[in-house]
């Protein structure tokens, strides 16, 4: 899940891509082949964006060698700044052999193949998204006319432990096997920027989609997902791990078709959702007791009841206040409503509030999640 940011107010560094790291090892390695003389630094141009040329940055180059007489291997370490992402630190490494004219892409260990439809890359691919293979493609072009023009390249990338790595991602759910994916929209990694977990969503719910999924459980953390899976009898596929990020499921769940979606989170994050709140994370939102104070209300909690909603410092501990009451299915119905405001007309929703233990607190419709 995604981790909870420190409070130390300090500028975060950013850090660049698996796609970044791969363009420069493939020219560090290609010009290698080509001249001779190996690199312990490569310059590349990152995406355009906005009609805008892409920045220039410069990437340590740990290892430049030849392994065979056509055949040249470059490492870097990636570093993606103060980003939580599961693939700092790691070595990306790419080999790339020189043979017929033209650009071919291959999997070295770490990295994954696609097993299904739905993502960007077609099945039996390597696990190589489109941004990548177009920087890799656009640099080794410009080496290429540089060198006379009648040259091509396969490139294989790895990385180092990327298959354990890849056991902390959502890509065995996703159908890629073996590895990473080799990732990158702009080149750069934001801290904290939450790109690259929501694009996850976005695939997660792009397989589903694709393999005839017409049920989907979007849940806040391992808790809630096998609350999820047990109650309603959910393939791993259907299981969208959406973390702190509603807002990013019931946006994509306008574009994408889907009969019905879940959404199965902890009682403090329904209760953030409940009050329109659609980034659950802690930096983007707070658990309002007094708005949990009002729900009560609205069901005839007395004085001293709202006086402890109030003075709680949990939003389990703001339940047990109001034990007598239906607390917690109110505030699935708020989160409904927060919900069902965003999607389609079609699209069937309901809500489930977990606590701690993975036991339904409430749901809304009342028929749903607490009734099995």
């Amino acid at each position: 899940m995604w981790p909870e940011s420190d409070d130390a107010s300090r500028p975060l560094r950013t850090g660049l891509t698996t796609g970044s790291c791969a363009t420069a090892c493939a020219l560090a390695a290609a010009r290698l082949l080509l001249s001779g003389t190996p690199t312990t630094q490569c310059d590349i141009d990152l995406p355009a964006r906005r009609g805008r040329p892409g920045k220039r940055v410069s990437l340590p180059i740990t290892r430049c060698e030849r392994v065979a007489p056509d055949r040249a291997r470059a490492d870097t370490i990636k570093d993606a700044g103060d980003d939580p992402d599961v693939t700092h630190g790691a070595t990306v490494f790419v080999v790339v052999t020189q043979g017929a004219p033209g650009i071919r892409f291959h999997a070295e260990r770490g990295v994954g193949v696609v097993t299904r439809d739905g993502l960007p890359v077609p099945r039996g691919e390597p696990a190589i998204n489109p941004v990548p293979r177009r920087m890799i493609t656009e640099h080794l072009d410009t080496l290429i006319r540089e060198h006379g023009g009648e040259l091509g390249f396969d490139v294989a990338i790895g990385v180092e432990r990327g298959e354990a790595l890849a056991l902390k991602t959502m890509n065995p759910r996703l159908g890629i096997e073996g590895g990473l994916s080799i990732l990158g929209t702009t080149g750069i990694v934001r801290p904290f920027s939450c790109a690259a977990y929501i694009a996850s969503i976005h695939q997660a719910i792009d397989v589903a989609h694709t393999n005839g999924v017409t049920h989907v459980a979007a849940t806040t953390g391992n808790i809630s997902e096998r609350y999820a899976r047990h109650t309603f009898g959910l393939e791993d596929m259907a299981l969208i791990e959406m973390g702190d990020f509603a807002g990013a499921v019931l946006k994509y769940l306008r574009r994408v078709p889907m009969a019905r979606l879940s959404l199965v989170g902890g009682i403090g994050k329904i209760s953030k959702l409940a009050n329109g709140h659609l980034d659950l994370h802690s930096r983007a939102s707070s658990i309002d007791f007094e708005f949990i104070a009002e729900c009560a209300r609205e069901l005839g909690a007395s004085n001293a009841m709202l006086e402890a909603i109030r003075g709680a410092n949990t939003t389990g501990a703001a339940i047990e206040a109001a034990c007598a009451l239906p607390l917690a299915e109110r505030l699935c119905k708020r989160a409904w409503e927060t919900a069902r405001s965003r999607l389609p007309a079609t699209l069937l929703v309901d809500v489930t509030a977990t606590d701690r233990q993975g036991h339904c607190l409430g749901a809304w419709p009342r028929e749903t999640a607490c009734a099995h």
